[in-house]
């Protein structure tokens, strides 16, 4: 069993399927009810799970889950081998790009979107990725 679970809230779990399968390539391995997807394809199991737009998050919540674009300070990276046509293919299936190609020591990232409002990079590593960094 993986000690990482990745979970995405969405509103509409059929189209979060076709955008993470057509985006990224990830694949359905199992549903776990109704609303819940487990998706398969990268080093932790990403589990797409529908919630009602408006709905509590948490106990105490000021606000409802808005599936508009909205921050948050985790986000996930996906590491790619080429970043254009990722970008391009994320972008056919509905992703918004965000930013422009930004380039640091370790490799290069695109800044974006899915259509649940959800921030992630696609990020390719170029010679020693982040060793080229690390002190």
């Amino acid at each position: 069993m993986p000690d990482l679970l990745v979970n995405i809230d969405v509103a509409d779990l059929e189209r979060a399927i076709a955008f993470y399968s057509d985006a990224l390539g990830l694949r359905v391995a199992r549903r776990l009810g109704p609303d819940i997807a487990e998706m398969q394809g990268r080093s932790a199991p990403i589990y797409l799970i529908r919630h009602v737009g408006g709905s509590s998050p948490f106990r105490g919540a000021g606000a409802g889950r808005e599936y508009t674009r909205h921050w948050t300070p985790v986000h996930l990276d996906f590491v790619v081998r080429e970043l254009a046509s990722s970008v391009e293919r994320a972008c056919a299936a509905g992703a918004e790009a965000e930013s422009e190609v930004r380039e640091f020591a370790g490799g290069r990232y695109v800044v974006l979107s899915d259509p649940f409002g959800n921030g992630f990079c696609l990020l390719q590593f170029t010679g020693r990725g982040y060793d080229e960094i690390a002190r």
